[in-house]
């Protein structure tokens, strides 16, 4: 009887021992720090994230480096961060871009529009690997990394960013308020409207992050059913989508489109975004197999996502395309006459194409300014590291974009030729900005003090560096471009001049806290190769 009662109690304390393995306890990740600490931000709270249930067997879940096979449910408890960071390749302002290289190019650039999404993804995916492999996102980081005034500038340029950002989603949104209307709500109230979203944002994210995600799926299928719908309504070229899609085309006609469809890509704000968003799931940083797992399911999951925010784009490009690629009024279509454009071209049909295109600009609007919202909320608190109620940072952070446009939306009213002149200098500002987020984000995924064992390699790196010089330079040219038409008069010459002086010093400096990486990477590679090839 004694032997039976010991062995009862030992199956029950292995029990227990296994029970504490596949669970995670308290001290396996951060928790809210008790009173009277000073605590740094954080991303999401722990009692916030989403736990991915283990259901590996007990060795697998001891080992460190032991990556678990692939499971379908854990992709679905994965999936949600690749979405909401998809939100920014279908904002307001790369569907104008959209429709503005359908019009003018035909579909010459779909190949483009295929590649440019190849390169957000890899940026993208660095971004998910710095916040996934260190806990925290590139904003916190960059606070640790730079100087004080260094820090500053980056997290004003940020804030610029996404104002600028912001103001064409608001626009955006506003403008499919009005066509859905009937043209009773002027611009300025769509505007007042949009703004509320910020208190639907922080209803919803009281209720978690699933619910949140869930959202975000809605307004994306929602996009995708309406921009499908015009797609099959209009019925493009086949044949001509696919010569686009796959062989190279540019002519020195559609060089400026070209530049917008690349740049519409990289969004500063959504790098600092991904690196947060990932965090909203429960990873042990200390566990090298389940960082790695984690990778793997991020990187399926942001394809996916990426994958259908590149369908519908090819659908607004091909539509545009099909109806008025070499027609007079293909050098003046933009977002505000884009619908009544659709409407004169292909009519009623069983559901007004005009009302079909503003359901998904509304869904573009309204979900990227939500995610807007969500990323000046860790853009704030991770340079800053002010530990503000939710509710009262989001507000601050909304505020900063609802106030300009306003004044944006009733300055500039309904009037088709003074909105593209506001979207242009908006472009203008994102390119500006696009520097400060990517040279931080290569610097650090680079470094092993940050990264560990995850910092990317030598060739991975040179990759890296390769497409974010090339977005630059593209960039680049649209800056130099648009300020040889704009920049008149000696006074604004001489203020233009100082302040890309300052820029390029700045850009240079940043590049130099990355020198040593970056040539070591160089280094590393032509060493492989040379032992690849010793007899070279």
């Amino acid at each position: 009887m004694i032997s039976q009662s010991r062995e009862e109690d030992s199956r029950e304390e292995d029990k227990k021992e296994e029970s504490s393995r596949l669970l995670p306890t308290p001290a396996q990740f951060p928790t809210t720090p008790s009173d009277g600490e000073d605590p740094d931000e954080v991303a999401f709270e722990a009692r916030d994230k989403i736990l991915v249930v283990d259901v590996d067997g007990q060795d697998a879940v001891d080992a460190d480096d032991y990556v678990p096979p692939f499971s379908w449910k854990k992709l679905w408890l994965f999936t949600g961060p690749g979405f909401l960071m998809s939100i920014a390749f279908l904002d307001p302002g790369n569907l104008e871009g959209d429709l503005q290289a359908g019009a003018i190019a035909g579909y010459s650039l779909l190949w483009l529009l295929m590649w440019a999404t190849a390169m957000g993804l890899l940026i993208q995916m660095l971004s998910a690997r710095v916040g996934v492999a260190t806990g925290r996102h590139l904003a916190e980081l960059c606070r640790e990394e730079y100087p004080n005034w260094a820090r500053l500038i980056l997290w004003f340029m940020a804030e610029v960013a996404l104002i600028g950002a912001d103001i064409q989603e608001v626009i955006g949104s506003a403008i499919a308020i009005h066509i859905l209307s009937n043209g009773v709500l002027p611009l300025w109230a769509g505007v007042v409207i949009t703004a509320l979203d910020c208190f639907m944002f922080l209803f919803l994210e009281n209720y978690g992050v699933r619910k949140l995600e869930a959202v975000f799926a809605v307004l994306i299928a929602t996009m995708a059913l309406s921009f499908a719908w015009m797609f099959g309504d209009t019925k493009p070229s086949g044949k001509e989508l696919l010569i686009g899609m796959l062989i190279p085309r540019l002519g020195s006609k559609t060089i400026r489109q070209a530049v917008g469809v690349v740049g519409c890509v990289i969004m500063p704000h959504n790098v600092f975004l991904h690196s947060a968003l990932v965090q909203s799931r429960r990873i042990d940083p200390q566990k090298k197999g389940r960082v790695q797992e984690a990778l793997n399911y991020y990187l399926i999951e942001s394809s996916i996502a990426l994958l259908v925010s590149f369908m519908i784009n090819l659908f607004v490009t091909t539509v545009f395309a099909k109806g008025f690629y070499g027609t007079e009024k293909a050098h003046s279509i933009g977002l505000v006459n884009a619908g009544q454009y659709l409407q004169e071209k292909y009519g009623g049909g069983i559901f007004p194409i005009l009302y079909i295109w503003g359901i998904g600009l509304l869904a573009a609007g309204q979900s990227s300014t939500i995610t807007g919202t969500y990323a000046g909320q860790f853009i704030m608190g991770g340079f800053l590291n002010l530990p503000l109620k939710k509710w009262l940072r989001a507000l601050i952070t909304r505020s900063f974009a609802i106030v300009p446009t306003m004044i944006v939306a009733l300055v500039f009213n309904t009037s088709e030729a003074s909105l593209d002149i506001l979207n242009e200098w908006l472009n203008v500002l994102q390119s500006v900005q696009i520097p400060f987020a990517l040279i931080p984000l290569l610097t650090l995924v680079a470094k092993e003090q940050v990264m560990g064992e995850f910092r990317i390699g030598p060739v991975l790196e040179r990759l890296a560096w390769t497409v974010a010089i090339l977005v630059i330079l593209i960039n680049g040219y649209l800056l130099l471009d648009f300020f040889a038409a704009e920049v008149k008069g000696l006074l604004f010459g001489f203020l233009a001049s100082t302040a890309t002086v300052a820029y390029i010093a700045f850009i240079i400096y940043l590049v130099s806290r990355s020198g040593g990486a970056l040539s070591s990477a160089w280094l590393s590679l032509e060493l492989s190769k040379r032992n690849a090839y010793p007899g070279n």
